[in-house]
């Protein structure tokens, strides 16, 4: 599907249901939750090493204090060595932020297909890191950044946007999904063309179904927010599917694609 073939099948898009896709989203999740916590097992896997590499400054930040009080020094060139790895520190985190987005972007935009996958009752595939590998993976990044630089720009303006920009980031995702292989500006621009359109109905399913989730994952001993935290996808995958929807012959086409 072309980029102007996007735009125009979201400007023709017929209006969503709430109850409707709530209720479908119910049934798509029993079929698979069971994949929705492996995609969660395996972000976490990936990502945790990250965040073990962005705390090394502050390690060495500590040892530094340590030795200075051991040995009684001065101070100063400590001082101005923690300062540096202060700022390493935040350079890191905003590295780090970056680099664990756009892998918990990519491992997202392989779940939305499995569960097209198993709501349509097509072969599933297990290649988890499709997205993240060959000419897809600068352009994962690349929204990545752009998100990243979406979402502290509405932050930074007194937070209040950011209510509006969730609904066309969390679209990002399930829209990349779909249509890989159009621009990073075309896929940004058709999230937001999308979001406009069911803003409304969109914020309500992604609120309570986030609330939901983990509301019951509480109730099961907290542990089950694992099994219970991939609902929220659920509405996005139906709010796409109900909108844009899919052609049958480019789903047979590109799920062959993908089976390795």
């Amino acid at each position: 599907m072309s980029a102007n073939q996007l735009f125009e099948k979201i400007e023709n898009s017929p209006s969503v249901d709430f109850g409707n896709i709530f209720n479908k989203s119910f049934d798509l999740f029993k079929k698979v939750w069971v994949q929705g916590f492996i995609h969660l097992l395996i972000s976490l896997v990936v990502i945790l090493p990250l965040i073990f590499v962005m705390y090394i400054p502050l390690f060495a930040i500590a040892g530094i204090s340590g030795f200075e009080d051991a040995y009684g020094g001065s101070g100063y060139p400590g001082e101005e060595l923690s300062v540096g790895l202060m700022i390493l520190f935040i350079v890191l985190i905003l590295v780090v932020t970056m680099i664990a987005t756009a892998l918990q972007f990519g491992i997202t935009a392989h779940f939305y297909r499995v569960c097209k996958q198993v709501d349509l009752g097509l072969s599933e595939t297990s290649s988890y890191f499709m997205f993240l590998k060959g000419k897809y993976l600068g352009k994962v990044f690349t929204i990545a950044i752009s998100t990243f630089g979406i979402a502290l720009l509405a932050t930074l303006l007194c937070y209040l946007p950011l209510f509006y920009v969730m609904v066309p980031l969390q679209l990002l995702g399930v829209i990349f999904a779909f249509n890989p292989d159009l621009g990073a500006s075309d896929l940004i621009k058709a999230s937001f063309k999308l979001g406009n359109k069911i803003w409304l109905v969109a914020f309500g399913l992604i609120l309570i179904s986030s609330i939901l989730s983990q509301f019951v994952g509480m109730l099961l001993c907290f542990i089950g927010i694992f099994f219970t935290a991939s609902f929220v996808y659920m509405p996005i995958y139906y709010l796409y599917k109900d909108t844009i929807g899919f052609d049958d012959k480019e789903s047979e086409q590109e799920d062959t694609l993908f089976v390795k």
